[in-house]
């Protein structure tokens, strides 16, 4: 549905994720173990990673100053259960956070949502005001302002809408 680049860095994760449902078919890449292989995801832990994606796409949603589109558990709860680690180059002495342990999905978020804070990327992850749609995607535009993932699908119906709600 999405015309635009993917988000630079880890954020391309985060917004793959929030992208694994269509809201408005209601299929959902997770029901498929070749929708979950991208994420490397079991089966069993589809009702953690489906509240990650829910809680994600509540705070793309507020990125652009929408409210949540749903009661969802607050991203900072979420992330405040995954462990990570300060990594340190011996070489050249840059610093990242990275997960302790084996990678889950939480911790990869984690660490992408660290990373995207310190390039002062992570406000520019937004979901479409369209509430059928709410599709991650990232805001390129030079003042950040940019209202839906596809201007020719979703700004097309809003602005549709817009003007035969104006003559009716």
């Amino acid at each position: 549905m999405n015309e635009r680049l993917p988000a630079p860095g880890g954020l391309a994760l985060v917004e793959a994720l929030v992208n694994t449902v269509d809201l408005e078919s209601g299929r959902d890449a997770l029901d498929t173990a070749e929708g979950r292989a991208p994420f490397g995801v079991a089966e069993r832990d589809l009702a953690d990673v489906r509240e990650l994606r829910e809680s994600l796409r509540a705070t793309c949603l507020a990125h652009a100053g929408h409210p949540p589109h749903r009661t969802v558990t607050p991203l900072g709860e979420l992330l405040a259960r995954v462990p990570l680690y300060v990594s340190v180059d011996a070489r050249d002495g840059s610093a990242r956070l990275v997960p302790a342990g084996p990678g889950t999905l939480a911790a990869r978020v984690a660490a992408a949502v660290a990373e995207a804070l310190t390039a002062g990327t992570w406000q520019r992850l937004k979901a479409c005001e369209l509430p059928e749609c709410h599709w991650a995607y990232y805001d390129r535009s030079p003042a950040g302002r940019g209202r839906w993932c596809s201007m020719s699908v979703c700004g097309a119906r809003v602005k549709m809408r817009r003007y035969r709600g104006k003559r009716a």
